[in-house]
């Protein structure tokens, strides 16, 4: 693997306007210094621009890199959709207080789009000007219909008219036509139309229908494709090409693209929801509705049919992105579906340690010990079998569990609709607010209902993001708790490509903790404190500023001391000044942090023993680990929670200690091996920059070897 290949080629650093000070060591200890701090939205766009740099990464194979444009392009909605309508909301509001790297709201929306500017412009040139030409050497194309031949244009003209006009419906704008309403990420044409004598030209919007697939692959609708070749047109090509044919005996002037972005981000008033599953569904409904916090529009539109947009889609001219070419490029993961191994990641197959030579049943050998997997290199699929095989088994008498993102064909809720209609007392706590994942929730709150399984839906001003199941089994009239807990969600799908840990017990402690947990959940009690686990929004805030302080005070005594954390964010500003002042006492600190990162590291008299990574590659990084020398007897925490003051104290999160010895050299080892990733490891330094890790010795792709390690052991 080549250097080149490694560190894809940059436009200057989109962080650079904010760096101007970061050149004086700072030297007073106020914690609340602005400068100490990096803000949470641009924090997110480095982020995506790293997910960008694995687009244009060469040792990536062509389609894979395809998917990262998809990704990217896919984050940024989901951005706009939550982080950023929250900041002009605030905007709205007035409000005028910094955040905590010192940003009014409007200066964080000023900094925003100039960010985002610039990494639609580096998306566009990798995705053009270097993607699409290799994809052509690998004989995949994506062609205007204008580029096709005759013979093609004909077939093509008669697929839309048997697949795609009928579901067409153009929408006049005029005195006697209200302006039509536009939904959240639906993508239009803006249609000019000619004026009658010496009035202004006509305006209709044609909504590209999200019914059907944007890529129409020629080989899939008649046209024999030339030996090799695929051909991919776009669905608003197909239908601007044929737009003629929804206004006939009017003259059409020209055809305009724009796309619409919408607040997201459901509110609701949980104290005054009566029926909470109705409650959410009257708010996905409203989703469509929500503000407009960005309008997507082709350079070239004419200022007519912009004003238009812009007057009755209520948005200003800072919420207007001119895009050139394609708009959405979101719909890119269409291509995945492609079969064509050589331009993907080899697949492989995860090991699956429940498979061994005892033929022992799932349950004996989680009696035996504790087991603990790394997924995906480990498989996810003795989650699945612990779940069915309980559904199945005559001695389980109740299955509790949480609920968050599931997926919409989930083989563990199927297995739990059909423990229930067994006739086992199955509970499900099934989290409605997981965003984006509402309405599969509520379809399987309403199926495991139907099945006689008692569901709640959450707490009040609290969302469940625990990842938690128990199993209460009779063995020889002595019942018996088996637990599942994990740092991911319970989707075999995400499972796949999403790094997290499991861990299987049957410790009597953890499970009469869980059994505690979902008293907690499905009932009254208020209980705080448990026996080994920690649960917030009571306990894992507290616990761990204790596990921090605990190894100051170690390292002043012993001058060893270590802390290795790794999650998604690290928002919390009490976390991130206890964290200072370990810093500052000695505490060498190794921080992996994939996403947002508001911590500034690397800063002299303040932060200068913390070092701040970020893993982006292959796999989606997803687990949440705490490691804590304690003088030599280490502690080791895996967590549902990152560092955020939401998973912190407006979430149910589980903190869990990993008490077998060789688990915790298991998950230290993955933690050290992670710290000396040279190849998708990029390090945060002082001035906010992420650079790659210096290439010094044994080049390291730690997602890579994890993987390796796991087939050789299958070998």
């Amino acid at each position: 693997m080549t250097t080149k290949a490694r560190k894809p080629k940059r436009k200057p650093h989109l962080g650079d306007a904010l760096t101007s000070e970061v050149a004086t060591p700072i030297v007073d200890f106020n914690f609340n210094n602005p400068s100490l701090y990096i803000n949470r939205e641009l924090s997110w766009i480095e982020f995506n621009l790293r997910v960008l740099d694995e687009a244009r990464c060469e040792s990536h194979p062509l389609l894979e890199r395809l998917k990262f444009i998809a990704i990217f392009s896919s984050n940024l909605d989901e951005f706009f959709m939550i982080r950023v309508s929250a900041v002009e909301e605030q905007v709205e509001a007035g409000i005028q207080t910094p955040s905590l790297d010192g940003l009014k709201p409007l200066e964080q929306l000023i900094e925003v789009r100039k960010h985002v500017e610039a990494m639609l412009y580096e998306r566009n040139d990798c995705f053009y000007n270097d993607i699409l030409p290799k994809l052509a050497q690998a004989k995949i194309y994506f062609k205007a219909c204008s580029e096709l031949s005759e013979n093609e244009r004909a077939i093509l003209d008669q697929y839309f008219e048997n697949n795609i006009f009928p579901i067409l419906t153009p929408l006049a704008f005029d005195p006697g036509h209200p302006f039509p309403h536009v939904s959240n990420l639906s993508l239009s044409l803006a249609v000019q139309l000619k004026a009658d004598i010496d009035d202004e030209p006509r305006f209709a919007r044609v909504k590209v229908p999200d019914t059907i697939p944007r890529l129409i692959r020629l080989d899939k609708i008649g046209i024999k494709p030339t030996s090799g070749e695929t051909v991919f047109v776009w669905l608003e090509d197909v239908i601007a090409t044929n737009i003629q044919k929804l206004f006939p005996e009017v003259e059409i002037q020209a055809v305009y693209a724009f796309r619409v972005i919408r607040d997201a981000d459901i509110e609701i008033e949980e104290d005054e929801a009566g029926d909470l599953l109705e409650t959410i569904e009257e708010g996905l409904r409203q989703r469509r509705y929500g503000n407009v916090v960005r309008l997507d529009v082709n350079p070239g539109m004419p200022q007519y049919i912009k004003n238009v947009l812009l007057e009755n889609l209520g948005v200003s001219e800072r919420k207007v992105y001119e895009i050139p070419g394609i708009l959405g490029l979101a719909s890119l993961m269409e291509v995945m579906s492609l079969e064509r191994p050589d331009l993907k990641d080899t697949p492989f197959i995860p090991r699956n340690p429940f498979l061994n030579d005892d033929g022992d049943d799932i349950f004996t050998t989680i009696r035996k010990y504790d087991v603990l997997l790394y997924h995906p290199f480990d498989s996810f699929q003795p989650v699945v079998d612990l779940i069915h095989e309980a559904a199945h088994d005559p001695n389980v008498l109740a299955i509790k569990q949480t609920l968050y993102r599931v997926g919409s064909k989930s083989p563990i809720v199927q297995a739990l609709i059909e423990a229930a209609e067994r006739g086992k007392q199955v509970a499900v706590l099934v989290e409605l607010k997981a965003r984006f994942d509402e309405e599969n929730n509520i379809i399987w709150a309403k199926a495991l209902e139907k099945a006689g399984a008692h569901v709640v839906y959450g707490l009040i001003g609290l969302k469940t993001h625990a990842k938690v199941l128990l199993i209460v089994r009779n063995e020889n009239g002595e019942m018996r708790r088996y637990v599942h807990l994990g740092t991911g969600n319970y989707n075999p799908s995400t499972a796949k490509v999403y790094t997290d840990y499991s861990l299987f017990t049957c410790d009597k402690e953890i499970g009469a903790d869980v059994s505690e947990v979902f008293n907690y959940l499905t009932g009254y009690s208020r209980q705080k404190s448990y026996r080994k686990i920690f649960v917030a929004p009571f306990g894992i805030r507290q616990k761990m500023l204790s596990l921090i302080e605990r190894e100051i005070e170690q390292h002043q005594a012993h001058q060893n001391g270590r802390i290795v954390m790794k999650m998604n964010a690290l928002v919390d500003e009490q976390i991130i000044k206890t964290l200072y002042r370990a810093s500052q006492a000695g505490v060498k600190i190794d921080l992996i942090v994939r996403g947002i990162c508001a911590l500034r590291p690397e800063v002299a008299g303040v932060s200068e023993n913390i070092r701040v990574i970020s893993i982006v590659g292959r796999f989606l990084e997803h687990s949440r680990a705490y490691y804590f020398f304690n003088n030599g007897d280490e502690e080791i925490y895996l967590s549902s929670a990152d560092m955020m003051r939401r998973n912190l104290d407006r979430r149910v999160e589980i903190l869990f200690p990993i008490l077998d010895a060789n688990h915790r050299k298991q998950i230290k080892r993955e933690l050290e091996l992670m710290l000396k990733d040279n190849l998708k490891a990029r390090r945060l330094k002082s001035d906010r920059r992420y650079e790659f890790v210096s290439l010094n010795g044994k080049a390291v792709n730690s997602q890579l070897t994890f993987l390796q390690e796991r087939l050789n052991k299958l070998s």
